[in-house]
């Protein structure tokens, strides 16, 4: 979840200072508050901001419904006959074949959303160009599944 706008501003209007405990309002110079040396803070460690976010990562409650759906659609285009009695095997295979196809691509947004990059391909958002070879190679490895699967649907007639 991302933070979005507030309905209140958070910090006050400019010349509408607030007065600090010695009742005088706090002078201010264009980049901030004056420091002088009995009020700086003590910058002894660099500040790490990884402490603060938690870990990106899958969880198993975002995991589940993707295998499940996995693995309804993946035994549907195995046994079309055990969820359709009569002439609908491969219309049965085909919806399988649908929902497996589903539950990968939500599997591989959900891990891209993460952070997580196929081999060969670059991390989200770096700029460099993926290899051609892994996209060749990646692009003939769905191209062969997909003739595989239009093979064994067209089988079931």
């Amino acid at each position: 979840m991302e933070a979005g706008p507030r309905d209140r501003p958070q910090q006050p209007r400019r010349g509408h200072l607030p007065a600090v405990a010695g009742g005088e309002p706090e002078t201010l110079t264009p980049d901030g508050p004056e420091d002088d040396a009995a009020t700086a803070p003590d910058v002894t460690a660099p500040a790490s901001f990884r402490e603060l976010r938690p870990q990106r990562r899958l969880r198993a409650w975002q995991l589940a419904p993707i295998v499940v759906l996995a693995a309804i659609g993946s035994l549907m285009f195995a046994f079309p006959l055990a969820f359709e009695f009569g002439d609908g095997g491969p219309v049965v295979a085909m919806l399988g074949l649908l929902l497996s196809c589903c539950a990968a691509g939500w599997g591989v947004m959900a891990a891209r959303r993460v952070g997580y990059t196929w081999p060969g391909l670059p991390p989200r958002g770096s700029g460099r160009r993926p290899d051609w070879r892994y996209v060749a190679l990646y692009t003939a490895l769905v191209a062969l599944v997909v003739v595989l699967a239009v093979w064994r649907v067209a089988r079931l007639r």
